[in-house]
């Protein structure tokens, strides 16, 4: 029993106006969340939606995880930078240097992006979405492998990577040095348990997470941390 990665959360001050700008770079539809906020519906094998949802929490830092956005052609990356700014996103100096060949860019919250050049090797079997690229140790890449039951495609140099034998996007973690976490992360994994919660949850701390509160009450699901703190949700089964 594992698992499944149903969601990418936001916390968003806008979560309509992030929703609508991330729609628009990768064409999925906008659809009102059963819970809160909105999500976005993929179209292509992603494998999980993303959602927004309201909070007031202010930007400490950068975040944990970004979008690695694939290109097929030098002119395929010019197009996605110009939609970007059209949707209201920026260009982000994080020191990359004027001879890099990667975009960096923010969306209207200034959760960063990276546009990838063509011909980037190791995403060349992923789609549009390549990679959710993360600061985290190989421990924690060991960790979301066994979780979500997805096969490590990289481990080398404490770097890691998983992905869904069904296809999709990289998960990845740089390994160390792992910046000092700041606060609560403003994007998170909701998990679909698949089957009983209370058992699946006993499991993922088995493997190494442990619970958490931050005043959650009586929610119907368990809010958690992987073993390098990072939030996530184990929702009920669908």
């Amino acid at each position: 029993m594992t698992s499944q990665l149903g969601a990418l959360t936001f916390d968003a001050h806008d979560p309509r106006g992030l929703a609508t700008f991330w729609s628009g770079i990768f064409g999925w539809d906008v659809a009102d969340d059963p819970h809160e906020g909105f999500t976005l519906v993929p179209n292509d094998d992603t494998g999980f939606r993303l959602r927004f949802v309201a909070s007031d929490e202010k930007r400490r830092g950068p975040n944990q995880m970004h979008f690695d956005i694939t290109s097929t052609t030098p002119e395929v990356q010019q197009q996605t930078v110009a939609r970007a700014l059209e949707l209201g996103g920026a260009h982000l100096d994080i020191g990359q240097g004027a001879d890099a060949k990667h975009v960096v860019m923010s969306d209207p919250e200034g959760n960063e992006l990276c546009v990838i050049p063509a011909g980037n090797r190791f995403l060349a079997e992923c789609g549009f979405l390549g990679a959710v690229s993360s600061d985290g140790t190989q421990a924690v890449g060991y960790f979301w492998s066994e979780a979500l039951g997805w096969p490590l495609v990289w481990d080398q140099d404490e770097e890691t990577a998983i992905r869904s034998p069904q296809g999709g996007p990289k998960i990845t973690w740089g390994g160390p040095p792992v910046a000092q976490k700041l606060g609560k992360n403003r994007l998170h994994f909701d998990l679909v348990a698949d089957g009983d919660l209370e058992a699946e949850a006993d499991r993922l701390i088995s493997l190494g997470a442990s619970r958490l509160d931050i005043g959650q009450g009586e929610a119907g699901w368990v809010v958690m941390a992987d073993p390098d703190g990072n939030e996530f949700c184990l929702m009920p089964p669908r």
